[in-house]
């Protein structure tokens, strides 16, 4: 850890302050919206959402180098991917009456076939591994700016509707009674959380981000009884999932997405042992 901090301070290392910078950034945003997912149990409609935006990305690809658009970036194809499959899913769970493990797995599969294909039929080679497994080393500060504008976002809703999560949380249907409207609220949460995953693809890509975005708020419900106790150590456990990530894959030359991951289900599992071990040894 003091080689990597070392290095953080070195002029030369822009790429890995800023890397830093971006794991700490991040652990807001996947605290807070990790808690309400964990919260809901709505993890594999995260997962689904996540997936979606590869069909985003490829279409951003296609549209950028294919038709001209260079300014173009991917990554607004992922969002409009992302924020349409989280409509989706929501008026389906509410309106439709459709089975909703239905509704994630064929969005989910779609997704990603969309994306290949739309690769597929793009001239040239493109590198896509960073968009799956994330690289955190590449982000730059125009990202980092758009993290920020996330946290904000998402800790303004949070203060702002804190009660009504809180009641939607625990019971929708009493907070429905209550004059709430859990519908609009449910889609708005979802949405959120469709932007949270795409901005933080770059972190741990898509295939990873649920396990960050579920992993930290898992571990801090089993240390707390009120859920603004459960979001700060979310958030605290980010942090450390992510900057103990950094320093283990720059030391040993690991690729850093996977890497924070591996830290935070490993952290994940001797918690459990240990909560268990306590239990019957109490």
């Amino acid at each position: 850890m003091f080689e990597f901090l070392t290095a953080l301070i070195e002029p030369g290392n822009e790429f890995l302050r800023l890397a830093f910078f971006a794991g700490i950034l991040a652990s807001l945003a996947f605290g807070i919206m990790g808690t309400y997912v964990v919260t809901n149990r709505i993890s594999f409609i995260a997962g689904a959402i996540a997936h979606a935006a590869f069909g985003g990305i490829g279409a951003g690809i296609f549209l950028q180098k294919r038709i001209g658009l260079e300014w173009f970036d991917p990554m607004y194809g992922a969002v409009v991917y992302a924020v349409l499959s989280a409509v989706i899913i929501g008026i389906v769970k509410l309106y439709a009456g459709e089975r909703e493990d239905t509704a994630i797995g064929a969005l989910w599969a779609v997704g990603m076939a969309s994306g290949l294909l739309f690769i597929d039929i793009t001239p040239g080679y493109f590198d896509i591994t960073s968009y799956l497994f994330g690289d955190i080393l590449l982000i730059s500060s125009k990202d980092l700016y758009m993290l920020a504008a996330l946290d904000i976002v998402v800790a303004v809703l949070a203060i702002l509707f804190y009660n009504k999560i809180l009641a939607i949380c625990f019971d929708d249907e009493f907070a429905g009674l209550r004059g709430i409207n859990v519908g609009l609220l449910y889609i708005l949460m979802l949405c959120i959380t469709a932007l949270t995953v795409v901005l933080l693809v770059r972190v741990v890509g898509i295939i990873m981000v649920i396990a960050l975005l579920t992993l930290p708020a898992a571990i801090a419900g089993r240390f707390s009884k009120k859920i603004w106790q459960m979001i700060l150590f979310a958030v605290i456990f980010c942090m450390f999932f992510s900057c103990t990530g950094l320093a283990i894959s720059y030391k040993y030359s690991f690729s850093s997405g996977p890497t924070i991951i591996m830290v935070a289900g490993i952290t994940y599992l001797l918690v459990i042992a240990a909560e268990n071990l306590w239990k019957k040894i109490r």
